[in-house]
């Protein structure tokens, strides 16, 4: 890596119109949201949506890891211009640091970490640590510059270190973090009177990336102040004001902006500066993951930040034309290992059921789908990982799927993936059928089916029969507690949730799952048990020990399965309460890893009173928190009223009226109200009705 850095780096500034104090929702945004209880986000300075520069402080405390840097307790050692925010698995980057310290230095790779003397301090484009040396800290930035601004106490020698070897370092013992393996630095006087410093290094599992910015784009002018205003500025036009909530409850709103800006951390805008390939498309960099995100992440962004949501789509498809295959994670210009699917196929479904265009070419994106459903590329691992675990993109058990329809556990997380290829195969189906290819068409239709061959009516708990098991190379059903997944890891055949949560994941065909369980009745019976305290042996106390799991992604769209069975107001009841109990506005306001703002926009969905259904048009109809209008772009609104109810114990739907027509279905579609704009006009109160119970229930494409 090669970069001018001095006290504080420079770069181009494009300000913003100025920002009138009625549309400042900035206030609200609490960069601490999410960051304790292990939500991992990251709280330092972010100038923009998806910026490249994340700065902030980097804290050891003990053996814990410290995935964005931030802890809220532990020692500063020091302060770097590139983090990600919400993630698990291992630590990444923490690069490009300094460390401002008192004294003299004798020998620079001494420990010279310093505690705190007070909490950090942060807003939008702003932060502040003051630390036990006297030193206080604080950060600005640009999207690929930051400044770094210290205040030394007086009469002290000061000083500042610059490790090129700094990086956040993982203690989990799984192989999985990053290490140093060399590089160097240089120091320049330049004419002006200041200096700079040059230096490059490699990290393994960690910092491959390059740059080439100089210190002579930012005026003298800017400041610390200026640099904070334009970031509220651009927070609050391409994100904070795309949904003008009617409450003035001031920890709801927290909430809702909190969330907003979470989401849109990540992934990382680097377009122009991809090292690998020239291209005209945009590029982007640290997706965290699809496996988190494709169920209900993507399809909001769409709503919230169609430009972004465009580009990342492109740059998705112009991946797999350079690399072979379109990624389900990716950073550090490097794709990154599959958890379950190929699950960029679902993003691409969803986006274009909706019609999104913005320059993507769509036959270049189904040819990548199809790529995923028929090519394999095996990347075996090296260490103590399962031979098929190390897979950077694609799927890696088409051997067993494409030839047995099953995947055997000859394959690690063969459950999971199994279900997860049908979405995907289904995803390529929604695609096949829209641009005309027939064939392909009734091809991934039906292998999109395949998820009934691990049904096992034998399996049993709870008194309930019938679920997705493990079946082994000759085709016979493995037992296995449907309460239990093993370790829930890489090697078991379902990955990070229970045989019990996976066999609600087959979203594209609810129907055939609710006639397998016995119909309707029992499939409400299967969901209350679900969401029912103390069901799980296994379960965590603080969430009453329910099969449910708020804090994974595989248990998203669960509580929303009642309007399958025509109960929308057991989906509103369960989901409402989930939002009520588990999220709050504070540091540990988030049930989980925020997983690249997965969590938060799981809430905002639960906020807005509507669910997607991701690879179609559907969405499920909650209840709203709130009165609000969304900006759709192009002059467009939603418009959502609830008669003034906020009450958390009025929240029922009573009646609902569709731009101004009576609805009595518990679900819409795209073209109902975000491709031309609509409104929703939301009767509530404080008793289940039977206002959608007459209507014709949710599509299930593939049943």
């Amino acid at each position: 890596m090669c970069c001018d850095l001095a006290l504080y780096l420079h770069l181009f500034i494009a300000l913003l119109p100025h920002i009138t104090r009625s549309q400042d929702f900035a206030p609200f945004v609490d960069p601490f949201f999410g960051t304790e209880n292990g939500g991992n986000m990251f709280p330092g300075v972010i100038s923009a949506p998806f910026a490249n520069v994340r700065l902030g402080p980097d804290v050891k405390s003990g053996s814990i890891d410290a995935y964005s840097g931030y802890l809220s307790k532990g020692d500063i050692t020091g302060f770097s211009l590139m983090h990600l925010s919400g993630t698990g698995g291992a630590p990444k980057y923490g690069v490009v640091a300094q460390q401002p310290i008192t004294g003299t230095v004798i020998n620079p790779l001494e420990d010279f970490s310093a505690s705190r003397v007070a909490a950090d301090e942060s807003e939008i484009g702003r932060y502040k640590s003051s630390l036990s040396n006297g030193i206080i800290v604080e950060l600005a930035a640009t999207n690929h510059v930051g400044m770094l601004s210290y205040q030394f106490p007086p009469e002290k020698p000061a000083n500042v270190i610059v490790d090129v070897s700094h990086f956040l370092p993982s203690y989990r013992g799984f192989g999985t973090g990053q290490r140093y393996v060399n590089g160097n630095i240089s120091v320049i006087q330049e004419n002006n009177g200041y200096s700079s410093y040059e230096g490059s290094a490699t990290f393994n599992n960690g910092w491959n990336l390059a740059c080439n910015f100089v210190d002579t784009e930012m005026p003298a002018s800017v400041s610390l102040g200026s640099l904070a205003t334009t970031a509220k500025a651009n927070w609050n036009g391409q994100v904070l004001s795309k949904i003008k909530a009617e409450t003035n409850d001031t920890e709801t709103l927290r909430l809702l902006y909190s969330s907003l800006y979470g989401m849109h951390i990540m992934p990382t805008n680097r377009t122009g500066e991809n090292p690998l390939w020239d291209s005209s498309e945009p590029y982007y960099d640290d997706i965290m993951t699809y496996w988190d995100l494709f169920r209900c992440s993507t399809s909001l962004m769409h709503i919230i930040h169609p430009e972004g949501y465009q580009e990342q789509i492109r740059s998705l498809i112009d991946v797999c034309r350079h690399v072979g295959y379109m990624p389900d994670s990716r950073s550090s210009n490097y794709n990154g290992r599959t958890q379950g699917g190929s699950n960029a196929d679902n993003v691409l479904a969803d986006a274009f059921v909706k019609g999104v265009e913005g320059g993507i070419r769509w036959q270049d994106g189904h040819a990548a789908m199809v790529r995923d459903a028929a090519v394999t590329l095996l990347d075996v691992c090296q260490g103590s990982a399962p031979p098929d675990s190390c897979n950077r993109h694609g799927r890696g058990a088409l051997p067993d799927w494409l030839k047995h329809r099953y995947i055997s556990t000859k394959y690690a997380r063969s459950v999971g993936r199994a279900i997860e290829y049908s979405v995907n195969d289904f995803a390529l189906y929604q695609v096949s059928q829209g641009l005309g290819k027939v064939h392909d068409a009734a091809k991934y239709l039906d292998q999109s089916r395949n998820w009934r061959n691990h049904w096992d009516p034998k399996a049993t708990a709870l008194n309930v029969s019938g679920f997705l098991m493990p079946r082994s190379p000759n085709g016979t059903f493995i037992r296995q507690d449907p309460l239990d997944c093993g370790g829930c890891y890489w090697g078991d055949d379902y990955y990070e949730a229970l045989p019990w949560e996976y066999t609600f994941n087959v979203h594209h065909d609810i129907y055939t799952l609710i006639q397998y369980v016995g119909g309707a009745d029992s499939f409400i019976r299967r969901l209350d048990i679900t969401f029912q305290a103390n069901q799980n042996p296994h379960g965590l106390p603080w969430f009453n020990s329910t099969i449910f799991n708020p804090s994974n992604e595989v248990s998203f769209t669960t509580p929303y399965l009642y309007h399958f069975a025509g109960r929308q107001d057991l989906s509103v009841k369960q989901s409402r309460y989930i939002a009520k109990s588990y999220y709050n506005a504070g540091p540990s306001g988030l049930p989980g890893n925020s997983d690249s703002g997965a969590m938060q926009s799981w809430l905002l969905w639960n906020m807005i009173g509507l669910y997607p259904m991701t690879g179609q048009t559907t969405f499920l109809i909650g209840s709203p928190w709130f009165g609000m209008t969304i900006d759709l772009g192009e002059g467009k609104t939603l418009k959502i009223t609830t008669n003034g109810s906020e009450s958390d114990s009025s929240f029922y739907v009573q009646s609902l009226r569709v731009n101004d027509r009576t609805w009595e279905q518990n679900w819409l579609t795209w073209d109902d109200v975000f491709a031309r704009g609509g409104t929703l006009d939301f009767l509530l109160g404080p008793k289940p009705s039977e206002w959608s119970r007459g209507g014709p229930l949710p599509p299930s494409p593939a049943s």
